[in-house]
This record gives structure tokens, sequence and C-alpha cells, in this order.
């Protein structure tokens, strides 16, 4: 770990903050294809939903993504 930050402190800033981008598209990616795995039947936008709900909470979710009416 203490190599990891060293390696870390030696980036720009403009390096570290695509480390971090790209750490935290891997974890989004990881933890939907969690959600799918437990549930593979859901939709796209479900999966969307389900992910917003992990990350920001369900009233979050709610709002970004609110049931749709069937027509």
């Amino acid at each position: 770990m203490a190599r990891y930050f060293e390696l870390l402190r030696g980036r720009t800033a403009v390096e570290r903050l695509a480390v971090a981008s790209r750490l935290t598209r891997a974890v989004r990616e990881l933890a939907k294809a969690a959600i799918v795995a437990r549930e593979p039947s859901l939709s796209t936008r479900e999966v969307q939903a389900e992910l917003a709900a992990r990350l920001y909470g369900p009233e979050v979710s709610a709002r970004l993504f609110p049931p749709q009416n069937a027509h």
C-alpha cells in the first residue's frame, strides 16, 4: 500500500484524477455486474435504478427513475 501511495504522489494532479476516474468506473461496473448476477431479468433501466439506489439512496433513485406508467 505504501508503494502504491508513493507512486501516486509521483504523478501530476491530472494523472491522479485519471486514475481515480478509472477506479470509479471500475467499481460502478462491478456493482452493476453484481446487480445483474443477482437478478438477471432486470431491464437496463431497472439496473440503473438499483445502482443509483446503492450509490445515492432510494429517494434519489426514485427521483431519477420514477415508475413508468403502463400505456
